[in-house]
C-alpha cells in the first residue's frame, strides 16, 4: 500500500481528484463509493468538469453497493444519492452509472447479474473507498469473507447509527444491502481508500498495520498490488509508521506511478 498523508480533508480531496482525472482522461471504468467522506472529491471533480472541460462521456461507472428494499429512485438510495452529489452534473449519460438492484425479488439472481455486468465491462479500472469505524468497506462488516462475491449483508448497528443522519433516525435506515464482496473489491485495477477525521483513526491504523484478519475487512487492502490509502492527519494519527509513509511519498522516484 502507498500511504499518503495530507494536511486536511481538502487536500485530501484534490489529491483524489488528481488520481481520477488521469482514469476519467483514458475513459476508464470508475468504481464509486457513496458517504460523505468522497464527496469533497466528487466536487473537485465536478469543478474540473465546469472550469477545465474534463470529460466522463467515455467512462463507465458502478457502484460499491445499495440498500435493500429502496426503489433506485428512492431519495436515500444509492442510486439516487451518486446521481443527486456527482452524476447529475458531470457529462456521463445515466444508462453509464450502474448499481446493484436492492428492489430486485431475486437478490441472489440480481448480485450475480451485477458480477456480470462489472465484468462485460472489462472490470473496474479504479475503485474508490471509504472505510468505516469498525473497519468495513462496502457493506463488508467485520466477519466478511476475504474472498466474498456480491450477496446480501445484514448492517452492523453501528453502521445503521452512522448511516441514520441521512435518514433522519435509525430506525428508517435499511437493516440489509447488496455489496460487492472483498473478492469482487479486490478485483479492481487500482484501490483508492480515503479517510478523513480522528473517528476513523482506529481503523485506519488497523487496515494499514493491523493482521489480514476478516475482522477488519479493509485489511484486505494489503493484498493488492496497487492500493493507495490518502488520509489527513486526524485519521493517521494512529499509525505507527506514519513517519517513514511521509518520508516515502516525499523521495517517490518521478517514473513511479500512483
Amino acid at each position: 500500500m502507498e500511504i499518503v498523508i495530507l494536511d486536511d480533508s481538502e487536500k485530501v480531496a484534490e489529491r483524489a481528484a488528481d488520481i481520477l482525472e488521469d482514469y476519467v482522461r483514458r475513459g476508464a471504468t470508475l468504481g464509486l463509493a457513496t458517504g460523505s467522506t468522497p464527496l469533497h472529491t466528487y466536487q473537485a471533480l465536478i469543478r474540473r468538469h465546469r472550469e477545465e472541460g474534463l470529460s466522463f462521456a467515455d467512462c463507465h461507472t458502478f457502484l460499491l453497493d445499495e440498500y435493500i428494499g429502496l426503489s433506485a429512485q428512492h431519495e436515500q438510495s444509492y442510486r439516487e444519492t451518486i446521481r443527486r452529489e456527482f452524476t447529475r452534473h458531470i457529462d456521463i449519460p445515466d444508462a453509464k452509472v450502474h448499481g446493484p438492484d436492492g428492489s430486485a425479488e431475486d437478490l441472489q439472481a440480481a448480485a450475480e447479474m451485477y458480477e456480470q455486468q462489472m465484468a462485460a465491462a472489462g472490470g473496474i479500472d479504479i475503485q474508490t473507498l471509504g472505510v468505516g469505524r469498525n473497519g468495513h468497506i462496502g457493506f463488508n462488516e467485520p466477519g466478511s469473507s476475504l474472498v466474498s462475491r456480491t450477496r446480501v449483508k445484514t448492517l452492523h448497528p453501528h453502521t445503521v447509527q452512522d448511516n441514520a443522519r441521512f435518514f433522519g433516525s435509525p430506525q428508517d435506515v435499511p437493516i440489509h444491502a447488496l455489496t460487492q464482496g472483498l473478492g469482487t473489491i479486490t478485483e479492481a485495477g487500482h484501490l483508492m481508500l480515503l479517510a478523513t477525521g480522528e473517528t476513523k483513526a482506529e481503523a485506519v491504523a488497523a487496515m494499514v498495520e493491523g493482521p489480514l484478519a476478516a475482522v477488519c475487512p479493509a485489511s484486505v487492502l494489503q493484498l493488492h498490488p496497487r492500493a493507495t490509502v490518502i488520509c489527513d492527519e486526524a485519521a493517521a494519527a494512529h499509525l505507527k509508521y506514519r513517519d517513514y509513509y511521509r518520508a516515502a511519498l516525499a523521495t517517490k522516484p518521478s517514473w513511479q506511478h500512483h
